[in-house]
């Protein structure tokens, strides 16, 4: 059964600061017409960084569209238009969110948060062997880090104390391999 979709006309609805909204034009595989809402992302990374053997650093910080302050890893998109690399991105936003620099740092996984609406592919690294430095925020960023033991971190996911998906991904995965 043939499933692909093919571009007639795309159609960029608003170009924003961070994304894009796009309502393209597909022909479906019985070859009729149908239109693709999404959104545009330039890519993100994520990163847990292990203070030590057993504690992570978590990072607390309102989120506006779901109106509740949340318990992340630190993370951040690539910059549109700039040529920085996946890995580049990582460091920079482990450096601006938890001031701390990594000796290690490892691709762990990479995954598409919502596939439906959104081209978006974030890549979670891991990061060891921590050197502290100043924390770098945005202007626009007001966030705390804390450190937390790994198997609390797990322990707030079951409880439902951590929801955002990019975290959740990378605490267990990371509990799948130990």
């Amino acid at each position: 059964m043939k499933l692909r979709e093919k571009v007639y006309k795309k159609n960029k609805v608003y170009v924003g600061k961070v994304v894009d909204f796009c309502n393209d034009e597909i022909i479906l595989p019985d070859g009729n017409k149908a239109t693709r809402e999404y959104i545009d992302h330039p890519g993100a990374v994520a990163i847990i960084p292990f203070v030590n053997k057993t504690d992570i650093i978590l990072v607390r910080q309102y989120r506006y569209p779901v109106d509740e302050i949340t318990y992340e890893i630190p993370a951040g998109k690539l910059e549109p238009g700039k040529k920085e690399s996946l890995l580049g991105c990582a460091k920079r936003e482990l450096k601006e969110e938890t001031g701390y620099k990594a000796k290690t740092i490892k691709k762990l996984i990479s995954f598409w948060p919502s596939s439906a609406f959104s081209n978006e592919e974030l890549v979670i690294y891991i990061a060891k062997d921590l050197v502290k430095g100043t924390v770098n925020p945005d202007d626009d960023e007001f966030i705390e880090n804390l450190a937390v033991p790994f198997k609390k971190a797990l322990q707030m996911v079951k409880q439902g104390k951590i929801k955002d998906s990019k975290t959740v991904i990378a605490l267990l995965y990371i509990a799948s391999k130990i």
